[in-house]
Formats: structure tokens, sequence, C-alpha cells
């Protein structure tokens, strides 16, 4: 059992690296696999699917966060706020897409003004046939 714990020849243990470690990530593997055993989603979790998870869910949260601080950063803000989450995801298609029946607590809605209700164009006729 050479290389598991400690070895033969030293008296100090080997330190223990997490699976977030060793995976690259910063999500909590550990803790989602638990999570996993205790949501009974299935009767076994393999060992793979809790890092696969913890890597998803740490992409989305990072592509989330990438452009809500691109819009606090507009707004001339140094803190993200639900404000920016919100104009964050309902300007990216994939991500309004994804989110689409979600409701952000105090993210407002997107600013939108109907065409109908803009002012009309002064000196504006499209065609020879445009005549009111």
């Amino acid at each position: 059992m050479a290389g598991r714990g400690k070895t033969l020849g030293s008296s100090t243990p080997k330190k223990s690296t997490s699976r977030s470690n060793k995976a690259g990530l910063q999500f909590p593997v550990g803790r989602i696999a638990r999570f996993l055993k205790a949501g009974k989603y299935a009767e076994r979790v393999g060992a793979g699917a809790p890092v696969y998870l913890a890597a998803v869910l740490e992409y989305l949260a990072a592509e989330v966060l990438e452009l809500a601080g691109n819009a606090a950063r507009d707004n001339k803000k140094t803190r993200i706020v639900p404000r920016h989450i919100q104009l964050a995801v309902r300007n990216d298609e994939e991500l309004s897409k994804l989110l689409g029946d979600v409701t952000i607590a105090n993210g407002g809605v997107m600013p939108n003004i109907h065409n109908l209700l803009l002012p009309k164009k002064a000196g504006s006729s499209k065609g020879a046939g445009d005549d009111e």
C-alpha cells in the first residue's frame, strides 16, 4: 500500500488536498457531493458527478459576475447590486433564455419605450405612395 497516507520511511503524514484543489476549482466539490447524496436524486453518486457539477456552477457564476461587473462599471459603480445582475442576464441572449422564468429580487425591469410611444420624426416620408 505504498503511496497511501504515510510512507514507510517518514514519520510525517502526507498533507491532504481537497477535491476542489485537485480539480482546480473554487467551488466546493465535497459540499456539492454531500448535497447530491442528501438530496436523494439517485441511490448512488459517482466520483465525477460533483466535480462536473461544481465546474459547471463555477463557470455560470463567473459568466454572470463578469457581465454584472461590466454593467456596474457602465453605471460608474464599484459594487455589484441586483440591478446590475438583472441588466447583465437580460442583455445576454443565452443567459436570458436560461433564466427566463427567474425573478431577480430588486432587479427592476429592462429600460424599454415602445415604438408607438416615441415622438414622430418631423420630415421622414418613406416613399411616393405615402400621402395622407
